[in-house]
């Protein structure tokens, strides 16, 4: 059973008792930005202390009345932490929001982020293990949580076992097919094994995006070229903003040297992917194959920029331009 716990650090002075918290009803509601702007700071003051019950009210009334930078980012900070104590999440996201949006890409504000939606995910994991420790979706978690420790024999236990109490639930024969392609051991036998998950999930869910895209791919190391295209060519219909299978898709039509036909899903390819070399590089080639020398010379111009800046992983098979 998980329990919450918070860190001294993170929630200063909450064990201290001392003095008694400070009643600001008797100053009635702020009028002017000074109003707004000492109420918040005695807001603060009351949440440093530990009584958060009386700050939050206040923290909440004042936050979109401060022009004080450093006042909205202290405002920010006691309010996220009153309002986990309080255990008002929805207050907690709504000071997050606020802070990333005033201080964007502040380390503080990010690793305050960081804590307050894992302890959001494991209040809400302790709530689905209270309420239903026995369904199906706290097993699912559950074979999540072993993935990620890559306990790849027992999250396919897991995914088996729900399968077997729930044949025609939807998304499970994915996971257990992803499951499979991701074992260290992955041969041709847990390949076969995999595809037939895929397949099983598409026949429960014939909009699984991900199951068309991972056929895709695995029928793309056959060179199974057509099957592939069919695969990718689903899945970028299933899903009008996966990168990926446009780019799988546009690059098994080069492979095949259907340049023509290449061209547009790999330019939508490129748009959702701009930091994508690959994309770039098959674009470039079908371009540069179809007389389009100069759209060709930019996107290899792109695809060496992207490269060499290492942006998007690796770097094509080949760099040179085939004209």
């Amino acid at each position: 059973m998980f329990k919450t716990v918070y860190p001294a650090f993170f929630f200063p002075s909450l064990l201290c008792g001392g003095l008694m918290a400070v009643s600001l009803a008797q100053t009635g509601r702020p009028s002017t930005a000074a109003d707004f702007s000492s109420s918040a700071r005695r807001a603060v003051d009351l949440a440093k202390t530990g009584h958060c019950k009386d700050a939050l009210p206040l923290l909440k009334k004042s936050a979109a009345h401060i022009a004080d930078k450093d006042l909205k980012r202290d405002v920010g900070f006691a309010g996220v932490r009153c309002a986990m104590v309080a255990d008002q999440p929805d207050a907690a996201i709504d000071f997050l929001r606020s802070l990333n949006h005033e201080f964007p890409r502040d380390p503080d504000v990010l690793y305050l982020s960081v804590h307050t939606y894992s302890d959001l995910s494991t209040r809400a994991s302790a709530e689905l293990a209270n309420a239903g420790p026995n369904s199906y979706q706290a097993q699912e978690l559950n074979a999540e949580a072993l993935e990620v420790q890559g306990k790849w024999d027992e999250a396919a236990a897991v995914y088996r076992q729900i399968l077997k109490q729930n044949p025609g639930l939807s998304g499970i024969h994915y996971r257990l097919g992803r499951v499979l392609v991701s074992k260290p051991e992955f041969g041709p036998a847990a390949a076969e094994e995999a595809k037939q998950e895929f397949e099983q999930e598409l026949q429960i869910d014939p909009a699984n995006a991900g199951a068309e895209y991972v056929l895709g791919e695995m029928a793309k190391q056959k060179q199974q070229w057509d099957e592939a295209i069919q695969h990718f060519s689903r899945a970028a219909k299933l899903d009008a903003g996966f990168g990926d299978a446009f780019v799988g898709w546009g690059g098994c039509l080069v492979s095949l040297k259907k340049f023509s036909d290449a061209i547009p899903p790999l330019e939508t390819a490129v748009k959702l992917e701009s930091q994508n070399p690959s994309a770039h590089y098959m674009l470039a080639i079908a371009y540069a194959r179809t007389g389009r020398k100069e759209d060709g010379d930019r996107e290899f111009a792109i695809q060496k920029h992207l490269t060499q800046k290492g942006a998007a992983g690796e770097a094509p098979e080949s760099q040179q331009n085939p004209n």
